[in-house]
């Protein structure tokens, strides 16, 4: 499954995705009435059924819903997956199989992603937190809190990296939130806890104090939809991450000046959109995929911008389409940033540019 590079995903064939609960997964011909089974043997339908449907990862996606819906671990599974699943369950489980069947994200029946160790809340107005997405957490913190081992980055305990302190007084911006996964997990991994998600007001000369003397880093998260920013709150809050979220087009609203500027902006072409995969164009808002006709307008409007609100050797960090590297980071060095780097995911794709502004 290709997390990040969603440009890379193609539609899948079409099938009929008209059965009703009744014929998901094995059920007897008669309508209404659910076939008992094993969990085993229900697992094993939501995989035969998923496969049918054109879904790819069937093993995970299966066993994932199975999980959601019964609360059993691999382990408990593994010793009483011989056990009969109850009807309540099955027919759960088969309302769910037929709903991921017709290509709905597995996210959004779940409403949940995991990202750096964390849970996020997620929907049909943000995008869906991807693995790769967490290189450009690993990089910003890397620069955050330098000394900071990789371990270290996905501990969910500030507790565990106390003693790698902050410069005193660190303020980032994450400019298109949308779910509010980079500026959580950098204020949780960067020991801000406390207070919860807070709405367009300014940093209190008591908490502005605090960050100086204590390395506290104070976060700032703005984006253009409403919805989004709902979405980024109650995370925020469930995560107890002390976030300030602002309403706002790229940098309209934005006041002051911040050490770190970090953004995963829409990026894909908007010719591409109607070639991404049916989860992707048909559930994800096209708002945070379209990056207009060559997919750079967002890093031209940004890196022209944030030069007016990053510090003296603040840094600026993007993640980038795969085949994006040599564009943005040519737009950076025409635009005077320095110590430019293009960081790589895990696929060897690039995935990551950064560069410092000298002011």
């Amino acid at each position: 499954m290709k997390l990040s590079g969603m440009e890379e995903t193609v539609k899948q064939p079409g099938t009929d995705r008209s059965m009703k609960c009744s014929e998901v997964g094995g059920l007897t011909a008669h309508t209404g009435e659910v076939q008992k089974r094993s969990l085993r043997a229900a697992l094993k339908a939501g995989e035969r059924y998923l496969t049918e449907c054109g879904i790819e990862d069937v093993s995970v996606d299966a066993w994932l819903l199975l999980e959601y819906v019964t609360g059993m671990t691999r382990t408990v599974f593994l010793a009483e997956g011989g056990q009969e699943m109850s009807e309540e369950d099955d027919c759960r489980y088969r309302e769910l199989l037929r709903k991921r069947g017709s290509h709905i994200p597995l996210q959004h029946l779940t409403g949940e992603q995991e990202f750096m160790g964390l849970s996020f809340l997620v929907n049909e107005h943000v995008l869906i937190p991807r693995q790769d997405t967490e290189i450009l957490v690993e990089e910003a913190l890397k620069r955050l809190r330098p000394g900071m081992r990789a371990l270290d980055m996905i501990s969910q305990h500030a507790d565990s990296i106390g003693a790698l302190r902050l410069k005193p007084g660190m303020h980032v911006l994450d400019m298109c939130t949308g779910s509010g996964c980079i500026a959580i997990s950098l204020a949780k991994l960067c020991g801000v806890r406390a207070g919860g998600a807070r709405e367009n007001t300014e940093w209190s000369d008591t908490r502005k104090e605090a960050a100086k003397t204590n390395g506290v880093l104070a976060v700032d998260a703005a984006d253009i939809s409403e919805e989004a920013l709902a979405v980024a709150t109650e995370n925020a809050s469930r995560l107890e991450a002390d976030v300030r979220f602002i309403h706002s087009d790229l940098f309209s609203e934005i006041i002051g000046k911040y050490d770190m500027i970090v953004s995963n902006p829409p990026y894909i072409r908007s010719e591409v959109i109607e070639a991404l995969s049916e989860e992707v164009r048909c559930h994800e808002p096209r708002q945070a995929l379209d990056g207009k006709a060559d997919g750079l307008h967002f890093y031209r409007e940004i890196v022209r911008e944030s030069k007016s609100y990053l510090k003296e050797n603040g840094w600026l960090l993007f993640e980038i389409g795969y085949d994006q590297a040599e564009q943005v980071t040519s737009l950076m060095s025409r635009a005077g940033f320095v110590q430019i780097e293009v960081v790589r995911d895990l696929a060897g794709l690039d995935r990551v540019v950064l560069g410092r502004w000298p002011g």
